[in-house]
């Protein structure tokens, strides 16, 4: 017999909707052609039988193809069914056997020859597309299906819901609830299953809610729906609460995406018991070896566990896939095993985009700027995958590097690649020029921003950028302009951003309305929002409402307690911060190595020398919770050996660390021997930073100074020229004070302000007064080689005096002077102040880079020591 030619029909997208977006074509394997089918193969042979009639013979085939996977006798069948009359119901069976070996092409080519298909056709064809990114071709055959007369069921709506959920097509979505509803489909738990996906993929939990209160019947489904959507809201407390709820329901009981779920919950929140009673929950229910569930797990022991959890875990898996691997990567990555990481990178047998981007944004998460572009640059040179994320963690790398010619040239890149509308990718640009110290491109590109997508990200991206840079009034003034223009909506991610940066500048009055705005919408369980209220009180020096807020919370993770310990720091009670360590350890909370950071940092805070028990903390890092010190726990360390005299062992401690030590290290030992005045060790510490190869101002700046304490003026004089011919400036000293809700900074001898006559004329009579209560100017603090009386003259107008002398002329008498300063206040200063609170009769507050002074009757509270 001769081969049988059988046309494919290509598919047809000419009656799309309008208010669709253009389908998606066809991949080339699925492009017409004709195949050529022998009855005679061995494989495919049938013959009439006698003792069933034709199509039942051909059904049976049908189910044995399927079962088979025999793609060649389906295509026989079919050649047999085109001989015979038309019957729908074998035809169904054949376009449901093609759909089953993945041929899409040909099962429309059956569609098509369909006259009158039915609703069971349809809805296998749109089930199909739906789920084999073919979404917007189920969309189109489903409004054809309505068009031709033929009434969806609860299949078809399960099947079309299913491609708005991959497309979060919420219009048409809507379109389909309202169908749902009049068809009376909504009391089957699949229908409603389907639903609430949608919702909670397009955010809307509260509807997912109120669909799932509604339902007359629930399934696993159904739980499960619900728990998700509370988790990709960060409603965690919810989604405990909810599956409490599900236990108590005798008739379900939990599976691989219930635990899943669970366990990233309990990942998201840092829930340490919650997360090892769902572990017990899957061994009793036998799916801890199930894959999902242990890929889970790695992310949950990642956030809540030690490294070596996560290494058993990995190890005991018999089954793992991909994304196992790239957990462990991520695992490597988040306790800063960096090489580790890359080591598991180069074992995993698969590598996909989310793989290199794992590798990517992880590089990115521990500061590793450089090695981002590196790997970014082999990726292209190799062809690799490029996805929208890893363009996001290329441009965030630069905004680490903060050079502006590599940001410059990542940029055409970007457009070059065609991603210069994507708004994700576009903040990150806008946030990039803001770090590189180029707030006018940053304007330019904000001015033009016409994408309606993360416009409130575009907004908080300048605000911050005004405020990182300095420019605190551009930044105030937007934030005004933003409220009254209704420019930007306060989500959760810009309500974080707005507080972190009310408390970067110390207003306290719109951080509370900002706090009082994330009440009003519903924010307060977000664990983000909650912890950017409990820093932003701190840091506007409201102690009590912070710790109010944190208790408030319905969860705390590792965050929010790093968050609670250094507001304490930031108060100067290192006891009170040691006591929260404590109260961590109790609680099984798992630190991090921020927490390490600031804990060891409290034992230079305590009122008694507890040298001993850092050293033991500083030495249990890497035996008990495997966390590597690093340059910053270095430094802390030192930090505390030197402020307790212990200068030869802080140096002996440098010259062990296992790398290089940085500039801030040697910086912290080089302040303890001022604060003992110890110029032996103080010039062997100076040696040391000058042999390092500059690489930021405040290196230059260093050196400079330590020229000028010796008297050596032309070599300081050299080193800042020096430091201009490289292009690179420092921040200038900085103070500012908020009076009526505007915000006044001041610069050193700075006359730029509108009140600057009554501002000096003021201070003059302060410090007249000061000098007549015993205040002596001390100009060891000018480093510049002037006559003394011009010495003194710049001690007079430093910016935190300007700050304070404006405040005292604005306030009503007795009330507190609050002010910021951008750097550390010097001592002449802060001997200043204490005569001021005296002579003013006022209390001030002042917030510089080490902490908060409270300056009262001639006392502060840092003990004149901190």
């Amino acid at each position: 017999m001769s081969p049988l030619l059988l046309p494919i029909h290509p598919l047809s997208f000419t009656s799309f909707p309008h208010n669709l977006k253009p389908p998606l074509p066809f991949p080339s394997k699925f492009h017409t052609h004709s195949l050529h089918i022998s009855h005679t193969s061995t494989s495919t042979h049938f013959s009439h039988s006698n003792e069933l009639p034709l199509f039942d013979s051909l059904f049976s085939l049908l189910r044995f193809s399927t079962h088979h996977s025999d793609a060649n006798l389906t295509r026989t069948v079919h050649a047999a069914v085109i001989k015979h009359d038309q019957d729908t119901h074998l035809s169904t069976a054949l376009i449901t056997a093609y759909l089953n070996h993945k041929l899409f092409s040909e099962a429309y080519s059956v569609f098509l020859s369909l006259t009158y298909p039915n609703v069971v056709t349809y809805s296998a064809l749109i089930s199909a597309f739906s789920k084999s990114n073919l979404q917007y071709k189920a969309l189109e055959l489903f409004f054809q299906m309505r068009s031709s007369g033929v009434h969806p069921n609860r299949y078809t709506f399960v099947a079309v819901l299913t491609a708005c959920i991959r497309l979060l097509d919420f219009h048409v979505g809507l379109q389909m609830h309202a169908m749902v509803v009049k068809t009376g489909d909504l009391e089957c738990p699949y229908v409603t299953n389907a639903l609430m996906s949608l919702y909670g993929k397009c955010g809307f939990h509260d509807v997912v809610l109120q669909l799932f209160d509604e339902m007359p019947h629930r399934d696993i489904v159904s739980w499960n729906t619900v728990i998700n959507s509370a988790v990709s809201e960060f409603m965690y407390g919810n989604a405990f609460e909810l599956f409490r709820e599900m236990q108590a329901t005798d008739a379900f009981r939990v599976d691989d995406f219930t635990l899943s779920t669970l366990l990233t919950a309990c990942s998201g929140c840092g829930a340490v018991m919650e997360g090892q009673q769902v572990y017990a929950h899957a061994i009793k229910a036998g799916l801890d070896t199930d894959l999902s569930v242990g890929n889970a797990l790695i992310g949950f022991y990642t956030k809540c566990g030690i490294i070596d959890d996560v290494v058993w875990l990995f190890e005991r898996m018999k089954v793992r896939d991909v994304i196992t691997w790239t957990e462990m990567v991520g695992a490597y990555m988040e306790f800063g095993l960096v090489d580790l990481a890359f080591k598991i990178f180069n074992d995993m047998p698969e590598k996909n985009a989310v793989s290199y981007n794992a590798l990517l944004s992880g590089f990115c998460q521990n500061g590793e700027g450089l090695k981002t572009l590196d790997l970014f640059i082999n990726m292209v040179e190799e062809g690799l995958e490029l996805t929208d994320f890893s363009l996001t963690s290329v441009v965030n790398a630069c905004s680490l590097v903060a050079d502006y010619n590599v940001s410059k040239q990542v940029h055409g890149f970007v457009l070059k690649f065609g991603c210069g509308s994507n708004a994700c990718i576009e903040a990150a640009l806008l946030d990039m020029y803001t770090r590189c110290e180029k707030m006018a491109d940053a304007k330019n590109m904000f001015v033009r921003w016409e994408l309606e997508e993360l416009r409130d990200v575009a907004w908080t991206s300048m605000i911050c950028g005004y405020a990182r840079n300095g420019e605190l009034d551009e930044a105030i003034s937007l934030v005004h302009r933003s409220q009254s223009e209704g420019k930007m909506i306060m989500d959760e991610v810009a309500s974080v951003s707005m507080l972190s940066l009310c408390g970067t500048i110390g207003c306290h009055d719109i951080g509370k309305q900002i706090h009082c705005n994330a009440l009003k919408f519903g924010f307060e369980s977000n664990m983000g929002v909650g912890n950017a209220v409990v820093s932003m009180y701190f840091k506007c020096g409201n102690v009590d409402d912070a710790i109010k807020m944190f208790e408030d919370m319905p969860l705390n993770d590792v965050v929010s307690w790093n968050t609670l310990i250094s507001g304490h720091l930031l108060h100067r009670q290192g006891d009170r911060a040691l006591d929260i360590w404590s109260l961590m350890q109790k609680k099984g909370i798992k630190p991090d190595q921020v927490t390490f950071i600031f804990i060891i940092s409290a034992y230079r805070l305590t009122n008694l020398n507890l040298v001993d028990d850092c050293r033991n903390l500083f030495n249990s890092m890497r035996t008990l919770y495997q966390i590597e010190p690093t340059s910053e726990h270095y430094s802390s360390f030192v930090s505390v050996l030197g402020y307790w005299g212990l200068l030869e062992e802080a140096e002996e401690t440098i010259k062990k660390m296992p790398f290089e030590p940085s500039t801030p290290v040697w910086r912290a030992l080089l302040d303890s021997c001022r604060l003992h005045k110890n110029t032996t060790i103080e010039k062997r510490v100076a040696r040391n930073i000058l042999a390092l190869e500059p690489k930021d101002p405040y290196t230059y700046i260093l050196v400079s100074n330590l020229y000028s304490a010796y008297g050596r003026w032309h070599c300081s004089e050299v080193v800042r020229e020096n430091m201009k011919e490289k292009g690179f400036r420092k921040h200038p000293a900085q103070s500012w004070i908020i009076c009526e809700k505007k915000i006044h900074s001041f610069y050193l001898r700075d006359k730029s302000h509108p009140q600057e006559k009554d501002i000096y004329s003021g201070l003059d009579i302060l410090i007249m007064e000061c000098l007549k209560a015993g205040y002596e100017p001390d100009t060891s603090f000018v480093l510049l080689e002037v006559e003394e009386f011009q010495k003194k003259h710049f001690l007079f107008y430093h910016s935190a005096k300007l700050a304070a002398a404006y405040g005292i002329l604005m306030t009503k008498p007795g009330k507190p002077i609050r002010i910021v300063k951008n750097i550390l206040l010097c001592g002449d200063c802060h001997t200043f102040f204490k005569y001021l609170s005296v002579v003013a009769k006022r209390d001030i507050f002042l917030r510089d880079s080490s902490g908060f002074h409270c300056f009262s009757n001639g006392q502060c509270s840092c003990n004149d020591y901190r």
